[in-house]
C-alpha cells in the first residue's frame, strides 16, 4: 500500500481564483471597488476579498463553497441571573 498524503496540505484555492482576489484588492486600493447592488465603494480589507472570491466563483475557478450560516458565537455568553 501506498502511503496517502494529508488532505490538509493541498490547496483549497486554484491559481485563478488569488489572481480575482487580488486584482480586487488593486482595484480597492485605487478606489473603483464598488459592492454588488448598492454600487457603494468599497472600503473594508475583507470586503475586497469576499468580491474577489466571488467573482472568482462566477468565472468558475477552484474556490471552496460558501459556509452555509454562522457556526461560532462571537461575543461573550452572558448568565441571566
Amino acid at each position: 500500500m501506498a502511503a496517502r498524503k494529508k488532505s490538509s496540505g493541498r490547496r483549497k484555492y486554484g491559481k485563478a481564483a488569488s489572481k480575482r482576489v487580488e486584482s480586487a484588492m488593486r482595484r480597492k486600493k485605487k478606489g473603483t471597488l464598488k459592492s454588488g447592488r448598492s454600487g457603494k465603494k468599497v472600503k473594508s480589507r475583507k470586503q475586497a476579498i469576499a468580491i474577489g472570491l466571488s467573482e472568482a466563483r462566477k468565472k468558475g475557478a477552484k474556490v471552496p463553497r460558501k459556509r452555509s450560516g454562522r457556526k461560532r458565537s462571537g461575543g461573550k455568553k452572558r448568565s441571566s441571573r
